[in-house]
């Protein structure tokens, strides 16, 4: 089993005990939530970018150039989808090719 950094556990309990506030109602789909803006923000401390490809891969906690949204464990939705919802930014998606400091590997 690996460690995780503290500062990357404080990051995902934050980002997970946000996503547990459950707003009643309708149902909502990806289709009808905003995308998630670069300017944001939450995004803006996450460095999060539509396009990983534009982040130096060596400056990241894990380094590996293969890291997009659609294949971090905290993106949900359907595989193939361009934009997808994320437990890090409730209520917006993020863009399958993007990345944020965040990212975690699927296991």
């Amino acid at each position: 089993m690996r460690k995780i950094p503290r500062r990357k556990f404080i990051q995902l309990s934050a980002a997970a005990a946000a996503g547990c506030i459950v707003v009643g109602g309708r149902t909502s789909y990806a289709s009808d939530l905003p995308q998630l803006s670069e300017d944001d923000p939450m995004a803006q401390s996450m460095k999060y970018t539509h396009d990983a490809s534009s982040v130096d891969a060596s400056s990241r906690t894990n380094p590996a150039a293969d890291q997009t949204c659609a294949n971090c464990a905290l993106v949900q939705g359907n595989d193939g989808d361009e934009w997808r919802p994320c437990q890090i930014f409730p209520g917006k998606v993020v863009n399958a090719a993007g990345w944020c400091s965040v990212w975690a590997a699927k296991t």
